[in-house]
């Protein structure tokens, strides 16, 4: 094979070597005869960005596991585009680039590969730079206060990255730009897929899955844009890349999202059913919120089939669902796990589609009949994989079957079967038939694969064109990796969707991927299910703020979740980490939660006001700065028409009672003064059981001598009681969530100015009983805040 690419070179007429100067606004590329980029200038003083101590090739060749430099660079002019043709001396192969130098960027597409056997990938640079302050690994642009510099993927098949792995995939945020010492790198990369591959699917857990071809997908057709350019510009620019290639450009109520007044906005999440529309709309309404998102309402994913226990008249009841969001100028989103098929779907049951995606095959030893429980294969490879093996499915022509585990010697039988799994016919199979091990998931589903994937894209897309929802979460987006194509899958199957609807359309997703970048509206990441408001994710929601802002992504905190018990305190310390960081977030709230909490209609309108005021601007830079520390509380009253009193609620020093061994009769309780400074206000505090393994129990509170106020609880060790600003003492469990609402005998005493002394009392149990840390709370003077002007 080598001798005869060899001759095919040999009978082509040369090329001469060259260089080649390519020049798009404020980028100047310079490729010296050997496919090496020597100069690449940008921004507003036209420097030199390349870093200069590594080298740069124009685009890496991948054969064989080798990465591959070019060897030599001939340059033509044709079409009014310039053709860069490099060459590859060890392999015997050339690739055809054409560029084109536009007014904001220059553009790189690859026409022609040659031959195609020799190029099992390519990778665009990567390209060194010495900029390196702020490092867009998602979007690919690099910046460093007053230049930009940045690489965007053009199409689907061009992944952002250095090709990480066979399967082409990570768990990463984003790899386009990469932070080095010298600066940072810029990189894309693209496979070639019409050729049978082995991948470690799913980032590495399922090993050496067989990936069939894809007809005419080589790497011809990858293609980016390079640019440099002012950093204030950076937005302008990628929306003239957007619209000038073709790229995804989506739109609420006729303007880009990523200018829209919808950029970044809070909506509220709910299981409702049908006869709850009206309800969960209102309550929407009543906090200001964008839209309402329904957490699930479907039978099955794959066909997405309403459920009708929620929606009896199915797909109509979600649709006049939709018309009643938009005549109160809402939107109305569903959610689903993407391409996730549930078992009872019509993809899976009676007949199972032959597309479902399998990690491996064998061959069926011996002819069964249809009561056979054990089942021998020539090879127990892809059956043994007992770690990630949810469902222990196998697929032998129509029929689905269940076994336990797989015999560690030959012969190699799948034992105790469970013939006609999920509902398919069990049947007999003659020796030979292919026993495929279906992929599965510990959510108890399963995946198509990647010809089904884009035909589960269409389905969702009708469901969306018959309904008209218009806001949707890609989550479970990683359900693509399931097809063995990485992260292309993921990039196609959005790119699928987002073509076929035929309406405006806000999306989220659960994982970011450069290509994508263009189409989501937000990216939503943080769960509340394991803790509350404070505990539950707080860090990971903190940290991904730098991330959108390194990224040109709306601020967005993930869900919270809204509990019969939920308090206004927690609340606000929530919509002050919002306004702080100008982030918006999901509230999770349901019909029974809403119902039951007394204090919903206050819930719902400081969600209304603290959200007014962060998109009005209200809140001043010092302000922000404050409501971004975890440590502040604040409460927030409209006052008027644009404008808010802001009170922090300051806090005493904290003080500590443990317990000591007493003689008979001798007092236990510990005293404490203190200064109050914020005005006379009914007595709040924080009570917090630490360390320990105890409890404390019959605690009291005595204020200046006379005044007792009895806790009836047992407060074990982590958790908390507080004051929630209303009156109310809640108790916090260990995770944050409230475990019980305490009444108290009498209300709470009212705290005038000046200096006090407390007495703190208890009856500590335990082998190490906790210690109790009592902090005294007040709200500060009001600040004004003010909707800025336009």
């Amino acid at each position: 094979m080598r001798r005869t690419v060899l001759l095919l070179l040999a009978l082509t007429p040369p090329l001469l070597q060259a260089q080649a100067t390519l020049t798009a606004g404020a980028l100047r590329l310079a490729i010296d005869g050997r496919g090496t980029i020597t100069a690449l200038h940008g921004g507003v003083a036209s420097r030199n960005l390349l870093a200069s101590d590594t080298t740069a090739s124009l685009l890496t060749v991948v054969s064989d596991g080798r990465r591959v430099a070019p060897t030599a660079l001939a340059v033509q002019r044709r079409d009014g585009a310039t053709q860069l043709t490099l060459s590859y001396a060890s392999l015997g192969a050339r690739i055809v680039v054409r560029a084109r130098e536009r007014a904001s960027h220059l553009t790189l597409e690859i026409t022609g590969a040659t031959p195609a056997s020799r190029v099992d990938a390519v990778i665009w640079g990567p390209y060194p730079s010495t900029i390196g302050t702020t490092v867009g690994e998602v979007i690919g642009v690099v910046r460093d206060g007053t230049t930009a510099l940045g690489l965007q993927v053009l199409n689907a098949r061009t992944l952002g990255g250095a090709l990480p792995n066979r399967e082409g995939s990570t768990w990463a945020r984003g790899i386009a730009a990469t932070r080095r010492p010298w600066g940072s790198t810029l990189q894309a990369y693209s496979i070639n897929r019409a050729k049978p591959r082995t991948v470690d699917a799913w980032g590495g857990v399922h090993r050496d899955m067989p990936v069939p071809p894809i007809p005419g997908e080589t790497v011809v057709g990858s293609a980016i844009a390079l640019f440099s350019a002012a950093e204030a510009e950076v937005l302008d620019v990628l929306e003239r890349i957007e619209v000038a290639e073709g790229l995804p450009h989506p739109t609420i109520d006729g303007t880009w999202f990523k200018r829209s007044p919808r950029f970044g906005q809070s909506y509220l999440i709910s299981t409702f059913g049908e006869g709850e529309v009206d309800e969960m709309l209102a309550h929407t309404r009543r906090a200001g919120l964008m839209s309402l998102y329904h957490e699930g309402p479907f039978k099955s994913w794959g066909h997405f089939i309403v459920d009708s226990a929620q929606f009896p008249s199915g797909r109509a009841g979600l649709k006049a669902a939709v018309e009643k969001a938009r005549a109160l100028g809402l939107h109305f989103g569903v959610h689903t796990l993407t391409n996730f098929i549930n078992t009872n779907d019509p993809y899976v049951t009676p007949v199972p589609d032959p597309r479902l995606s399998v990690t491996g095959t064998s061959a069926l030893v011996r002819t069964i009949d249809a009561t056979a429980r054990t089942i021998e294969v020539r090879a127990p490879t892809f059956f043994s994989d007992t770690a990630n093996n949810s469902l222990h499915t196998v697929r032998i022509g129509a029929e689905l079957i269940q076994y336990r585990a797989v015999s560690a010697v030959p012969p190699y039988q799948l034992l105790d079967c469970q013939r006609g799994a999920f509902g398919t016919t069990a049947s007999a199979h003659a020796a030979g038939d292919s026993v495929g091990k279906l992929f599965d998931h510990p959510y108890n589903v399963f995946f198509p694969n990647f010809a089904m994937q884009r035909e589960v894209a269409r389905n969702l897309a009708d469901f969306l064109n018959e309904t008209g929802v218009d806001h949707f979460d890609f989550d479970g987006f990683e359900g693509g990796l399931a097809s063995g194509q990485g992260d292309y899958a993921l990039e196609v199957f959005a790119n699928d969707v987002r073509t076929q609807v035929r309406h405006e359309l806000i999306y989220g997703t659960s994982i970011s991927k450069s290509f994508y970048w263009h189409t989501g509206s937000y990216y939503n990441w943080g769960e509340p299910w394991n803790g509350g408001f404070t505990e539950s994710m707080q860090q990971y929601r903190v940290d991904n703020q730098a991330l959108f802002d390194r990224n040109y992504m709306p601020h967005m905190l993930g869900w919270y979740l809204l509990t019969e018990r939920t308090t206004l305190a927690e609340m606000e310390w929530m919509l002050a980490r919002a306004a702080g960081y100008g982030a918006g977030f999901a509230m999770v709230a349901r019909p029974k939660a809403l119902r039951a909490n007394p204090l919903t209609p206050a819930l719902l309108d400081a969600i209304r006001e603290w959200e007014q005021a962060r998109h009005a601007g209200a809140f001043s830079t010092e302000q922000r700065a404050r409501l971004k520390d975890a440590r502040n509380e604040f409460h927030l009253e409209a006052t008027g028409a644009g404008t808010w009193a802001l009170s922090q609620l300051l806090e005493s020093p904290p003080f500590s009672h443990a317990a000591v061994e007493r003689q008979p009769g001798e007092p236990t309780h510990a005293s404490f003064t203190f200064e109050q400074s914020w005005g006379a206000q009914p007595l709040q505090f924080r009570l917090a059981a630490l360390g320990g393994d105890g409890s404390a129990s019959r605690i009291e509170l005595r204020v200046d001598g006379y005044l007792t106020v009895e806790l009836p609880v047992q407060l074990r060790a982590g958790e908390r009681l507080a004051t929630d600003g209303a009156g109310g003492v809640q108790l916090y469990d260990a995770s944050g969530k409230v475990r019980e609402r305490v009444t108290l005998r009498s209300a709470l005493p009212t705290l005038p100015s000046g200096r006090h002394t407390i007495t703190l009392d208890a009856r500590f149990a335990g082998d190490v009983p906790p210690t109790l840390e009592l902090r005294l709370r007040g709200s500060g003077t009001p600040e004004v805040a003010r909707a800025a002007s336009r």
